[in-house]
This record gives structure tokens, sequence and C-alpha cells, in this order.
């Protein structure tokens, strides 16, 4: 199964392409699509659409494995970050793609095997997972991975039909 892991934002969106197989995992892809901080939100919107689209095009993952929204003190940033999610979901939905939802707390449990797991743990974990030489940069690429990996873990498990909720 080829996985496309998101880590959502509107100034940089990470990304992670794998594929899972046979309980094996290699990487086909993995980067972050990114806007700038003067363009108007809805331009910012319009790219992160345009681009994922590309990558999903090219890459042809068969799900999508996204981290479900939680609130933090700053509104603002909450409804931006929402509206890019929508925009994101939207060009899966569109591609066809199977998207499922893990908190913060079942990434950590997928990838680390414990809930409450340092963001260092997770990355060093993921990069073990995959046999990668060092942590993809920025962070919220080797996020996206692990959210890919998440959902590998997961599909087909009581965790992935929760995913799916």
């Amino acid at each position: 199964m080829i996985i496309l892991g998101i880590d959502p934002g509107y100034a940089i969106v990470g990304y992670g392409v794998i594929n899972y197989e046979g309980n094996k995992f290699s990487v086909i892809e993995y980067g972050a699509v990114t806007t700038q901080a003067g363009m108007p939100f809805n331009r910012r919107l319009e790219c992160i659409y345009d681009e994922l689209s590309e990558i999903m095009e090219r890459t042809k993952p068969q799900a999508m494995s996204i981290e479900k929204l939680f609130y933090n003190s700053n509104a603002k940033t909450v409804i931006d970050v929402s509206q890019a999610r929508g925009v994101i979901m939207l060009a899966a939905q569109k591609h066809n793609l199977e998207i499922a939802e893990y908190t913060p707390l079942q990434v950590k449990q997928s990838v680390v095997g414990y809930g409450r797991a340092e963001k260092k743990q997770v990355q060093e974990m993921t990069r073990v997972i995959l046999k990668l030489d060092k942590i993809p940069k920025p962070d919220d690429t080797a996020d996206a991975l692990a959210m890919a990996i998440c959902h590998a873990h997961a599909s087909g498990s009581l965790m992935g039909k929760l995913g799916k909720l």
C-alpha cells in the first residue's frame, strides 16, 4: 500500500510518501510544501492544494494519513490550519484516496510504542524504521513520515478503524 502522510499547516505542509508491503517500508518521496508569509491567505491555500495534487498524481498513493487538529491557545492559528486541512482533504478526496486521521498520541504510540514519547524520539524511530541516514528536515516532513508509518501499522487494526471516524 502506498501511503501519503501529511503534517498540516499553512506556512509549511510536511508530506511523506511510503510504500508498505509485507511488513516492509520503503520511502518513495518526502518534503514540504511551503507558502510565503506575505501572500494572500486564499492564494496560500490554492498553492497547497495545487502542489499536493501534483504530488498525489506523481506518487499515486492509495491512502492519506493526516494529523487530527487539536485546539491550542491561538484561535487564529487553529482556524487557519483548519482551512489548510480542508483543502488538503479536498485534494485527497478528488484523488479518491482513503483518508485516515490520527491524534499525535496515536502516532507516538504507533511509531515509538509510547504515547507520551518526545518529538525527537518519534523522529529518530521514524528514521530507523524507514532506514534513512538522517532525520528529514524540516520537522514537519519527519512528522508526516511518522503519520504515514502510523497508518501502515494501524490499517486493518482497531486503531485504523478508529482513525477513520
